[in-house]
């Protein structure tokens, strides 16, 4: 196997659909996934992982049930497992990194998710 570059931009550009997360690298047993996301997605948790969310570019607002967090490019939030959350899009389309255990469906649930592809 041999190690390549990645660049973000020329990924971001192989697609445009909101909420469908793109596997750009892998190492050990996780995903390295983009996504392009607008609106509101659903409120969800993951029981057996933390989820990591890295804001490239646009605003997020991270909701809680008693709270919400905003985001905006180069800030990050974990999300520890078994914590409810909904993020949101608000104020345009919002681009972000993801670091996911493999395999992981982005709702926490595999009826619901929308799963994620290589490109």
């Amino acid at each position: 196997m041999t190690a390549k570059k990645v660049t973000l931009e020329d990924k971001f550009a192989q697609f445009s659909d909101h909420w469908a997360p793109r596997i750009v690298a892998r190492y050990n047993d996780n995903e390295i996934r983009l996504v392009k996301v607008g609106g509101e997605f659903i409120w969800h948790c993951h029981e057996d992982t933390d989820e990591l969310f890295l804001i490239l570019d646009g605003t997020l607002d991270m909701e809680f049930r008693d709270r919400t967090e905003v985001l905006e490019a180069g800030e990050l939030i974990v999300i520890p497992r078994g914590v409810e959350h909904r993020p949101c899009a608000r104020h345009g389309e919002v681009k972000l990194l993801l670091i996911d255990p493999k395999d992981m469906p982005n709702t926490g649930d595999q009826k619901s998710a929308t799963l994620a592809i290589d490109i």
